[in-house]
């Protein structure tokens, strides 16, 4: 029989206190009824028979006299089931799309089961976004962890969408099953309203699952969200056998509230504030990425995050640098010259990208490709400083055809419409057509057999012509 506490022994924040408890364990859940009304709580610290308990609604309306606390001997929970796709539920896995509950007999803990490291197998293969800045220089592999790091006013939410609306496996990919999982946390009503309009929209619904949390719900639910989503994702992969596609955003809100709940519980404060426990805590959520051996399916995550300031120094962006495998960085110099998506080409990169590319993966010329288109922009900045300092008319020729090739690269390679898709080969093709504005002999990353086959000189008079 389970036993029902009476009342509270402290309010502080999102947290209550109980004193008297018998076999209670950490991480548990709590059912706590205020009247009428039932919430959910997870014990966080246990201290003999005293447990402080997180509140995932908030503790609005509570008084130490008007609460019973029921313990549930296990942790958090969700049901799970492939019918979640297509359906839309609140940051705590609980449905608010008015179609019903999710019927199903299996139950997972969101934390999730630990993962042998020996089990893990190698990312490969690649995940096609249609956009030619990731697809071609910063590619998306199967298993990887690859962040966004934006700033405030960026376009990462037109971003999130375009790449929810456009993922796909790539066109090698026959009988392979392929769904998202989205995760927002502490956005704002209209926000939700337009990743809930473009998705239904462009007809991808059915193969998205969302979990929303609002900028004016409970803290601590923030908390929550992106293990009950990465639950799910764990359950498709790894137990249905579909490569997922995991997007949370914002990673940002997720650290602010994780602060507000360490303040509450008078922990003492590292870096700006924030816990010292944060490393391993955004490690727990990167982490379940990954491919398992003996199982078809795949997890690939894009956490989205907006460093304060544009710091990418700042403990958020920081720590998520070293767990994750690259890092795509949004540029606020290209978005104020109407540039979309404005990705910032030569801080951004992905560590895995080499071994999901290539022959036999998208194209043999790939690697090369983006070597070369690297190397050539970060020449182009070279020439841009110059000219800044000189004059454009005093620059050489050579100088001249990088400028050239730096603005067209910018314009036409890293920007492009919101509603263009691009495939594998036509952000190849635009790399070969930008590259044929510089001279044969400046194309020095790029193997002489792959040159010969490829390399065709284009016209800057008649570019525009040649794109189309």
């Amino acid at each position: 029989m389970a036993i029902e506490y009476l009342g509270l022994n402290g309010i502080n924040g999102p947290l209550i206190v109980l004193e008297g408890l018998k076999d209670a364990a950490f991480d548990e859940v709590c059912e706590i009824n205020v009247g009428s009304e039932k919430r959910l709580g997870r014990i966080i610290e246990i201290y003999h028979d005293k447990a402080v308990v997180q509140v995932f609604e908030g503790t609005e309306g509570m008084t130490l006299r008007n609460a019973h606390t029921k313990l549930s001997g296990h942790p958090m929970e969700i049901a799970v089931s492939e019918d979640m796709l297509g359906r839309t539920f609140n940051g705590i896995g609980e449905p608010i799309d008015g179609l019903g509950d999710i019927v199903s007999d299996l139950r997972l803990d969101v934390n999730g089961k630990p993962l042998n490291p020996v089990s893990r197998e190698y990312p490969r293969n690649y995940i096609r976004t249609g956009i030619s800045a990731i697809d071609g220089l910063t590619t998306l592999i199967r298993g990887q962890k690859l962040p966004i790091f934006s700033g405030n006013g960026l376009p990462h939410d037109m971003l999130a969408a375009q790449i929810v609306t456009q993922s796909s496996l790539g066109d090698n990919a026959e009988g392979e099953k392929f769904a998202i999982v989205f995760g927002a946390m502490g956005v704002t009503h209209d926000v939700a309203d337009f990743f809930k309009r473009t998705f239904a929209e462009s007809g991808v619904s059915d193969h998205v699952a969302m979990f929303v949390n609002l900028a004016n719900e409970p803290v601590v639910e923030r908390l929550i969200t992106p293990k009950v989503a990465l639950t799910l994702a764990e359950y498709l992969a790894f137990e249905k056998g579909m490569h997922i596609l995991v997007i949370l955003t914002d990673m940002t809100s997720y650290c602010e509230a994780m602060r507000e709940v360490s303040s509450s519980k008078g922990e003492i404060p590292s870096r700006k504030g924030y816990p010292g426990y944060m490393y391993s805590d955004l490690a727990s959520i990167y982490e379940r990425a990954g491919i398992v051996a003996g199982c078809s399916g795949s997890v690939t995550q894009i956490p989205i995050l907006t460093m304060p300031n544009d710091d990418i120094t700042h403990p958020i962006p920081d720590l998520t640098g070293y767990i994750t495998e690259g890092q795509i960085v949004l540029d606020r110099n290209l978005n104020g010259r109407s540039i979309y998506p404005p990705i910032g080409v030569l801080p951004s990169l992905s560590r895995l990208m080499k071994d999901g590319i290539g022959e036999g993966f998208t194209r043999e010329d790939h690697q090369d490709v983006a070597n070369q288109l690297f190397s050539s922009y970060a020449h182009a900045g070279d020439a841009q400083a110059l000219a800044s300092v000189i004059g454009e008319d005093e620059l050489s020729d050579i100088d001249k055809a990088y400028l050239l090739f730096g603005a067209e690269f910018e314009k036409h390679f890293v920007g492009q419409d919101p509603a263009e898709n691009r495939t594998i080969a036509q952000t190849l093709d635009l790399g070969w057509k930008l590259l044929g504005l510089l001279p044969k002999a400046e194309l020095d990353r790029v193997d002489t057999k792959i040159l010969e086959k490829y390399y065709r000189p284009t016209d800057p008079e008649e570019f525009e012509g040649a794109l189309s």
